[in-house]
């Protein structure tokens, strides 16, 4: 129901944007979330954002780096991805949720996973 795509290979310094596409999901009523998992690591929140996108929550790794918006027309959600580091390798989820919360990005606040899309940067 939910389709993470835009990974891909990319230079440290260099942009990535993700998207989140749902199908027989409506994202209008569901905070979005977009988590990360790189090898031997537990999965993170990178960020996240209320279902009206009027606030939206970042992990102190990516603040100032990441933006997440949402195009609720569309039922996507995005993550621009700037200034990435070899640390930011990780594949990414998105994930969709009845609850935001401004102080923590926690999967257990997620119903709805999608499969992930490895990102891997170079240094």
């Amino acid at each position: 129901q939910l389709q993470a795509s835009g990974g891909g290979l990319v230079q440290a310094g260099g942009s990535l944007r993700l998207s989140c596409a749902a199908s027989g999901l409506t994202l209008d009523y569901y905070a979005i979330g977009w988590f990360r998992q790189a090898p031997g690591k537990e999965r993170e929140g990178v960020s996240s954002i209320s279902s009206t996108g009027s606030s939206k929550n970042y992990a102190d790794s990516v603040k100032g780096r990441f933006t997440i918006s949402r195009d609720n027309a569309k039922n996507t959600v995005y993550l621009q991805m700037n200034s990435l580091k070899p640390e930011d390798t990780a594949v990414y989820y998105c994930a969709a949720g009845p609850i935001f919360r401004d102080s923590d990005i926690d999967v257990r606040d997620m119903d709805y996973w999608g499969k992930g899309t490895q990102v891997t940067v170079s240094s």
